[in-house]
């Protein structure tokens, strides 16, 4: 798991236009779609958002994907995609081990773009947040929480992935953002696992081990649902903040078990590598390796900044959007309008960039 600038903002109606004068019609453009944690909400957000784009662009797309986050498994995927002649494909990385693979993949012709998870060393675009930027927003949020600079006690810090560049550079901007209050003591980060059931159970034992915590903060999608729970078992008497606005995660903050949740535009990560796509097949055009910024959101009971230029939208807005992929595409739509076919073929950031 900050705002997208891609370029100029334009009509979608334009890229239909372009897209229709070329040679090859959209309907007959099959693009393989590949991503880990099957069966995590957040995840499907991501999924949702690439079929709303499949649909807009007019292509076939074929959805694969698999439990944790195993680079060996993904890569499998990835693969029979290339080998039963899709012409693009969209992929998080979940491991360095991919690059190698993908690179070959990407010589033979066939255009690949990374979207939540990383590597470097793929010479492919990535569609995804600003990881420690957006760790030091969350690490602030909690911090004034808990009263500014003057701030004490303990902090734990969870890490679903441990060794994810994306995930180990949220933690950098949390505890950048921490570092603000001396008089916190952060522990971790610890692994707590990405299934719901064993990230819960770890949650548990770290606070158990450290009841005199003063906030707890995950990196992952399933933290925010997990320490809500905790925190009502046990009188919510941490603050608690993590990511993605998932359902669960959001039901926890209405319920006020949880305080802050960090979106990285779930629907952005999903639609805008499958536009890439779409514009570098239809066009000819080849995809050039760096950054798409997918856009960072800040969700408290009190305030919702959606990020991405899209209007202000209140608590109970955003849960329905949460379980609505149809309005969710509805709400995104003048953000989609803005991605033509010069936008598209706009040159993207330094890879860099994703980790300022």
């Amino acid at each position: 798991m900050a705002t997208c600038k891609t370029g100029s903002m334009l009509v979608l109606g334009a890229v239909a236009l372009a897209l229709g004068a070329s040679s090859t019609h959209a309907e007959d453009v099959t693009v393989g779609f590949v991503a880990h944690a099957q069966g995590d909400p957040f995840v499907q957000q991501i999924q949702d958002g690439a079929q709303a784009a499949a649909k807009d662009f007019g292509l076939k797309l074929v959805v694969a994907q698999q439990a944790g986050g195993a680079p060996e498994g993904q890569m499998k995927l990835v693969q029979n995609f290339a080998n039963s002649g899709a012409q693009g494909i969209a992929t998080s990385v979940p491991g360095e081990s991919m690059a190698k693979g993908l690179n070959e993949i990407l010589g033979s012709g066939v255009p690949i773009v990374q979207f939540n998870l990383l590597s470097t060393k793929v010479e492919a675009p990535y569609v995804g947040e600003k990881s420690v930027e957006s760790g030091r927003i969350l690490g602030r949020m909690i911090v004034e929480k808990l009263g500014g600079e003057g701030a004490k006690g303990t902090v734990i810090l969870g890490n679903c992935f441990p060794g994810f560049p994306v995930l180990e550079n949220r933690a950098k901007g949390v505890e950048e953002s921490l570092k603000k209050a001396p008089g916190l003591h952060v522990l971790g980060p610890f692994d707590v696992k990405v299934s719901a059931v064993d990230n819960y159970n770890r949650w548990e034992q770290l606070y158990g081990a450290n009841p005199e915590a003063v906030a707890l903060i995950g990196l992952c999608a399933p933290d925010v649902t997990s320490l809500g729970k905790l925190n009502a078992a046990n009188g919510d008497k941490f603050v608690a903040g993590g990511y993605d606005l998932t359902e669960l995660n959001l039901k926890a903050i209405k319920e006020g078990h949880a305080y802050v949740t960090i979106g990285q535009s779930a629907f952005v990560q999903g639609y805008l590598p499958i536009a890439l796509l779409a514009n570098a097949i239809k066009g000819g055009k080849k995809l050039e390796p760096g950054f798409y910024n997918a856009g960072s959101q800040i969700v408290t009971a009190d305030k919702v900044d959606m990020g991405n230029g899209l209007k202000p939208i209140s608590f109970d807005e955003a849960q329905k959007l949460a379980a609505d992929p149809v309005a969710t595409a509805a709400y995104y739509k003048p953000w989609t309008e803005t991605l033509t076919a010069d936008t598209l073929s706009a040159a993207p950031k330094p890879i860099s960039a994703e980790s300022e």
